[in-house]
């Protein structure tokens, strides 16, 4: 109560808000389990789940023959690991807490920590289980799939674009939601169930025709996959995508986002949830 503020300098400020989002990134991590191993073993088993299951999906409906010349493993992992990292970024960002969130009454936190330990969370789930997924493979199954990855700084830079393109989307939702919770809930929902289909991971975006095509390059992370195909199969030359509107559209979102959260935040309060 009679804590008295000392006046800090830059660096001594920065280190301070870069320690609160790690133990804040670390709190977002550990929220499924109380133990550290089994909550990072939890999300990563989901994404491992997901890679089977389209794995074994394209094999029993005959449609590998469909897939790029190249290891088709490869081939999955582009689709479901960057639309796994843009669903999850989104859903993160947007639940994070919000100004009349209980952990806001603490005096460190504020709505940027939380936000910011959301994305950071949700990348580092995503990164560490694609490189257990890619170990895992090429120690049991084919040690030169890393050697068949054309460009991996390139497929990587996609996958950081998708994080940063959900985040985007999560900063406008979180901005909304308040005003509108129950309808921003459920079109959020229809947006990430019918990217299933419109994240284009299920099919080279080349092959498509240009009447298909404007159903599906209005999407940031359409542009992404078929971007990261091209930097992993030497083979593929994406002209259908290209990943500056993936990037433009999302600094375009966040700005709209950020605003938004900006506005919000001056107005939401703790009995908005009482009258709705």
């Amino acid at each position: 109560m009679f804590e008295t503020a000392k006046p800090r300098s830059r660096l001594e400020s920065a280190v301070y808000i870069a320690e609160l989002i790690y133990h804040n990134s670390v709190r977002a991590v550990r929220k499924t389990h109380n133990n550290a191993f089994m909550a990072i073993f939890m999300n990563m088993l989901q994404t491992i789940i997901f890679v089977l299951a389209f794995y074994f999906m394209f094999l029993i409906l005959g449609m590998r023959g469909s897939a790029l010349r190249g290891d088709f493993l490869v081939y999955i992992m582009t689709g479901v690991f960057l639309y796994m990292t843009h669903t999850k970024t989104l859903g993160a960002v947007a639940g994070s807490e919000g100004p009349a969130s209980p952990m806001m009454q603490h005096a460190p936190m504020n709505t940027m920590i939380a936000i910011i330990s959301a994305m950071l969370s949700s990348l580092y789930i995503q990164v560490l289980s694609l490189m257990a997924i890619l170990f895992i493979y090429d120690v049991a199954f084919n040690p030169f799939v890393l050697q068949e990855i054309h460009d991996p700084i390139g497929c990587l830079a996609m996958l950081l674009l998708s994080w940063f393109s959900g985040a985007a989307i999560g900063m406008v939702v979180l901005a909304i939601k308040p005003w509108f919770p129950t309808p921003v809930s459920i079109l959020t929902t229809i947006y990430q169930r019918a990217n299933m289909i419109a994240s284009g991971k299920m099919f080279v975006a080349n092959t498509l025709p240009t009447y298909m095509l404007v159903m599906f390059d209005w999407n940031p992370l359409f542009h992404t996959i078929d971007q990261s195909r091209g930097y992993a199969f030497v083979d593929y030359n994406p002209r259908n995508s290209n990943w500056e509107y993936a990037f433009y559209l999302s600094i375009v979102l966040l700005m709209i986002g950020l605003m938004g959260e900006f506005y919000t935040r001056k107005h939401a309060s703790a009995s908005w949830n009482a009258r709705r």
